[in-house]
């Protein structure tokens, strides 16, 4: 067994065990879930680009538990290990143990989403990760019927991927093909599998109009586990463009870029616009998402190398930053026992370190120059504008602007406002809280300066991927 393997089974079987405990000890899941998160980051990284493999299926055509990071998937890892230890130990909701296991599960099932080297495998881990965010949402969400449709929503999404996999193993004879060069399938029904892949991937990212399941679901969800969902989980319809869509498919990402560039363009001033005008804060950075994974669709649709390479460098960067709004918002929720933004206000005065976790995160989503969103935005629209793309460029731009809007009222409704007053102003961040919170604004602030490793391995997918 290689350390690929260990690095998604420990947290799987952790939260399994973490359920064997005796009661529910807050403190002790919070420090058995973190440390696991922490031993899983550090695995990942001692994997590297080693590889695991065993044949389960030879017909009717050729599959493989095969598993090992692609230049792409490495860095998603990353972020979902880094986002996992911080949710986790930022965590603080009723019945703590079975919270963390389920989190420790979902972390896993992710894991083998992401280093998933086999289409069938990956398939089968897009379900497998649904099922921890739906009894996250059964027990702990705040209505129920969320839950329904975040699954119903989702399990769509990946029956179209199942039934698209099964049909490129029978015509390709293997589903081994993720980070393999060579794999390429043209011609007879080539075109509905990758609308079956596209619909899957569209629905999961997600983009308008498939994206209703997405405001109830992060509304609903405790802060720690949607930090893990919005700041990662979106991702894998992204990465399955990236690593899977270009790779085996290219022609027909490029065939089909003008629906797919309209539909990104749209979540892009759709969301923007919606979170102009929210005054709950978790809805409003939800449709934030909306419109800020919107500008990674366009990136894709363009086909451009460098908007490619800016992609994965934004998915990186809004995992990063999507993930500290949702954890310091949950902060906030605690201690003012609300989360509109009629409700809230003043807390900057007697919270500084509270207002200065929850200012970083805000200036790297509105891409503020120096920080992380910035990188990945300029890097993508110059790539599109290389590919030939002015609308999409104006829209960008001026989504932008509106990026700019909302994240300021957020800040300033939250912090700057006047103190209601029946609301109190509680303690400020504990230095545990902190902690939590603060190596997700770090690598906020290093990718910021230093994204050149993450845009050195995407050169690398890109190039593989034969971009036409």
């Amino acid at each position: 067994m290689t350390i690929v393997l260990v690095t998604i089974l420990l947290p799987i079987a952790a939260g399994g065990l973490l359920l064997a405990l005796p009661r529910d000890d807050r403190a002790l899941s919070r420090v058995i879930g973190t440390v696991v998160a922490a031993a899983t980051f550090a695995t990942l990284l001692a994997a590297g680009t080693g590889e695991w493999s065993f044949r389960w299926l030879a017909r009717p055509f050729q599959s493989a538990f095969h598993f090992g990071a692609t230049p792409i998937s490495f860095w998603i890892a990353l972020l979902l290990a880094v986002s996992t230890a911080c949710a986790i130990a930022a965590t603080r909701v009723a019945r703590t143990r079975d919270f963390v296991a389920l989190m420790l599960m979902l972390e896993g099932t992710m894991l083998g989403l992401f280093l998933a080297r086999d289409l069938l495998v990956f398939a089968l881990f897009w379900d497998l990760m649904l099922i921890p965010v739906f009894f996250g949402l059964i027990g702990w969400g705040e209505h129920p019927v969320t839950a329904w449709r975040y699954f119903i929503y989702n399990f769509a999404g990946g029956l179209t991927l199942l039934l698209a996999t099964a049909a490129f193993g029978v015509i390709y004879g293997s589903t081994d093909v993720i980070g393999r060069s060579g794999a390429h399938l043209v011609g007879g029904w080539a075109p509905w599998i990758y609308a079956g892949f596209a619909f899957a991937f569209l629905v999961k990212t997600p983009v308008w109009p498939l994206h209703t399941w997405m405001p109830p679901t992060y509304g609903s969800l405790p802060a720690p586990m949607v930090a893990v969902v919005s700041g990662v989980q979106s991702k894998a319809g992204l990465y399955g463009f990236l690593a899977i869509a270009l790779a085996v498919m290219p022609e027909y990402v490029h065939a089909y870029a003008a629906p797919l560039m309209v539909l990104g363009a749209i979540s892009l001033i759709y969301g923007a616009v919606i979170a102009l005008v929210q005054t709950d804060a978790k809805r409003l950075v939800a449709y934030s998402s909306l419109s800020h994974l919107g500008l990674i669709v366009i990136a894709v649709a363009s086909g451009n190398p460098i908007a490619l390479e800016g992609a994965l460098v934004y998915i990186v960067a809004h995992g990063l930053f999507s993930a500290a709004l949702f954890l310091v918002l949950g902060y906030v929720e605690e201690r003012e026992e609300t989360r509109s933004l009629l409700r809230l206000g003043g807390l900057g005065w007697k919270n500084p370190r509270l207002a200065g976790a929850l200012c970083i995160a805000a200036l790297a989503a509105l891409g503020l120059p120096g920080l992380a969103g910035f990188v990945g935005e300029l890097i993508i629209l110059i790539g599109v504008y290389q590919a030939g793309y002015v609308w999409p460029i104006i829209v960008a731009l001026i989504a932008i602007v509106l990026a700019s809007a909302y994240m300021l009222r957020l800040y300033q409704d939250v912090m700057n406002g006047p103190v209601v007053p029946d609301v109190p102003v509680r303690a400020d961040l504990t230095l545990l809280e902190g902690l939590a919170v603060a190596p997700l604004l770090a690598a906020l602030l290093i990718v910021g300066v230093y994204p050149k490793p993450i845009l050195s391995n995407a050169a690398t997918a890109v190039q593989a991927a034969r971009v036409p």
